[in-house]
């Protein structure tokens, strides 16, 4: 198995830490890029050993923290950076995925030889999955597109006028971490950067003009995403695959820390479906 990291240049030149796994053959393999959710970050719980799963399957498997996740090089399973979360938007999220996807075919890490550049599938998890599909939908470099206990919108429709008022008058509202139970900030300038691209960040009208596969895999436990946004992302594109995990939450039996050695049952299924989804769109 070869594992190994590296450092990017993210937005406003923060890093963006990556990982990637594979195993060695002298064979080019299709990749897979993870691109994880809110308050989320690449060393949650089990997500290593998801990548090694697909690795082991014939796949290199690409995790990786978006900029301004919060999370730091030196404290990369902690939210150290807090003023980061709360700078973080979606135009930032979707400029680091485009550059570790520019990367996959720029840089001197990964051996040419066991890479098949020409077939990358993205998978976002949580709200990772609405920047998963904006990007795949406008980067050709992208073959077929994964959402995994994704929403299927962002936006603000839950605030009331007044609540907005309200968060633009103090320029930072907290939300509790339920796991280390930290006062987390978002600042005001997230809902101008939605308001500011509204149209680019429509997960609805994006899926009306893409042009790629898509599968939609989801838990019918999940606490945190109901199973009702899977089926909304079906209906708005009735082409897509959608795969429903039953019993299975928000990520799919894992937690944090996470120290089993075996994946849960759900996990297990997730990965093997899609697996199973991206091979059958005969590039592998």
């Amino acid at each position: 198995m070869n594992t190994g990291s590296c450092i990017l240049e993210g937005f406003s030149n923060k890093s963006i830490s990556l990982d990637y796994y594979y195993t060695t053959n002298n064979t080019p393999k299709p990749i897979v890029v993870f691109a994880h959710g809110f308050k989320g970050f690449k060393d949650w719980g089990h997500w290593k050993q998801v990548g090694l799963r697909f690795a082991a399957a014939g796949f290199v498997f690409i995790k990786f923290n978006f900029s301004h996740n919060g999370t730091t090089i030196e404290k990369p399973t902690e939210f150290a950076d807090l003023e980061a979360f709360g700078q973080n938007n979606y135009t930032k999220e979707l400029f680091d995925l485009n550059k570790v996807i520019n990367w996959i075919s720029d840089n001197k890490e990964l051996s040419k030889t066991e890479t098949d550049t020409s077939n990358i599938t993205i998978i976002g998890h949580s709200r990772g999955g609405p920047i998963a599909i904006f990007e795949a939908a406008r980067n050709p470099k992208i073959s077929q597109v994964v959402t995994w206990a994704s929403v299927h919108q962002l936006g603000f429709e839950r605030q009331s006028e007044q609540q907005l008022a309200k968060w633009k008058e103090k320029g930072v509202y907290y939300i509790l971490n339920g796991r280390t139970y930290q006062e987390m900030p978002l600042y005001y300038q997230l809902f101008e950067d939605f308001e500011a691209n509204r149209d680019l960040f429509d997960v609805r009208k994006t899926l009306e003009t893409l042009r790629k596969s898509l599968l939609i895999m989801h838990g019918d436990s999940d606490p945190a995403v109901p199973l009702f946004s899977a089926k909304r992302l079906k209906e708005w594109y009735p082409d897509a695959q959608l795969h429903i995990l039953k019993g299975a939450d928000h990520v799919f039996g894992g937690r944090h820390p996470f120290i089993e050695e075996a994946l849960p049952d759900a996990s297990k299924e997730l990965v093997d479906e899609t697996v199973k989804w991206i091979k059958s769109r005969g590039k592998s």
